[in-house]
């Protein structure tokens, strides 16, 4: 799978604690390998991110993504749980 960013979500990644950068970086590799590893608990959103996609970065840091076609992820969103869910 192809793993593309979307600006706002390069520019939240800057602001994450290096920890946390880290780990993006380790799961997106491994999503980028197999997008639908259980470890993910990637699952479909609803409302305000319907048609987008959740999976688990850390216990309480999400990323959420959109299909651009059969082989193509556009990473839109990362923070925690309250911060992406308010």
């Amino acid at each position: 799978m192809n793993v593309v960013f979307h600006k706002s979500f390069e520019k939240t990644v800057k602001k994450l604690p290096p920890k946390v950068k880290q780990k993006m970086i380790e799961r997106l590799s491994l999503f980028s390998d197999d997008p639908l590893n259980r470890q993910f608990r990637n699952h479909a959103l609803n409302t305000p991110y319907k048609g987008s996609y959740s999976i688990d970065i850390t216990g309480n840091y999400r990323a959420i993504y959109e299909l651009i076609d059969d082989n193509t992820a556009l990473f839109t969103h990362i923070g925690t749980h309250s911060q992406l869910y308010r």
